[in-house]
């Protein structure tokens, strides 16, 4: 059972990292990656359709014998763990914006968070806020139109530097300290993110939390891979899988999947 893989799914290539966190941190166990890019972005989707898309990747995954679960994606985590972890068998590591180290540590009392809609509305959401962030200046900012030019292949555009620029103004206005990066897309947005912020705003993602979630689920149901050696690594997407290629950098072979 040890050896079998973790299942890893996202709406699209955002997730995958999450997976170099997790495969920084458990280097020796398998793991099997999923990219729903044909419905990327689920940020816009109404509940039921994302529940309905993570209960299809999760039949996928659990097809492939999986041992975790691992909900790359913060959209999906918001609004169908719950119905998941209700339904199947299996455990189910999710994933949820930051939002409890900014409030803890912000010294201006204001901190930005930038996400999807699908996360920003959802109870879960609106839940943790509550009870981290009361007394805080939450500046929220649904981050339209990001996910889709990194599932294009736009990642480095003028368009997204554009997009950014709009975006993080009125939370400079509002004197943050903080960043909380509310989708795992928004991860590989940080060089960019570096250059337009000052020095003293801190960016904050889910991705370590979630590895060493990881690493303590599977250590308490005796799932942890003890083998001395690497784990093998398969890519899954049923969008372009030269774009997430060039995310991990071409270390790794994609594969098309028709799903």
């Amino acid at each position: 059972m040890s050896k079998k893989p973790i299942g890893i799914f996202d709406s699209g290539v955002g997730g995958t990292s999450i997976w170099k966190e997790i495969n920084a941190l458990l280097p020796n166990e398998n793991m099997l990656y999923l990219a729903d890019s044909a419905n990327a972005p689920y940020g816009p989707k109404g509940a039921k359709t994302i529940t309905n898309l993570s209960i299809k990747n999760t039949e996928y995954l659990r097809d492939q014998n999986c041992k975790i679960i691992v909900v790359a994606c913060n959209t999906a985590t918001t609004n169908a763990i719950e119905h998941l972890r209700n339904t199947y068998n299996i455990p189910f590591i999710g994933i949820e914006p930051a939002i409890k180290p900014a409030a803890l540590q912000t010294k201006t009392n204001a901190i930005g968070i930038l996400a999807t809609q699908g996360t920003l509305s959802s109870a879960l959401f609106s839940k943790t806020s509550g009870m981290f962030a009361t007394k805080i200046n939450i500046i929220e900012q649904v981050g339209e139109g990001i996910v889709d030019l990194i599932e294009s292949g736009n990642l480095h555009s003028t368009a997204m530097q554009d997009l950014l620029k709009q975006y993080l103004e009125p939370m400079l206005k509002a004197n943050i300290d903080h960043l909380v990066l509310g989708c795992t897309h928004y991860p590989y947005l940080t060089p960019l993110l570096l250059k337009l912020l000052p020095p003293h705003v801190k960016i904050i993602d889910s991705g370590q939390a979630v590895a060493r979630q990881t690493k303590a689920i599977l250590e308490q149901n005796n799932l942890l891979n003890t083998s001395s050696t690497p784990g093998e690594n398969q890519f899954f997407t049923n969008g372009n899988p030269e774009i997430m290629a060039s995310l991990l950098n071409g270390n790794h072979a994609v594969n098309f999947l028709n799903f």
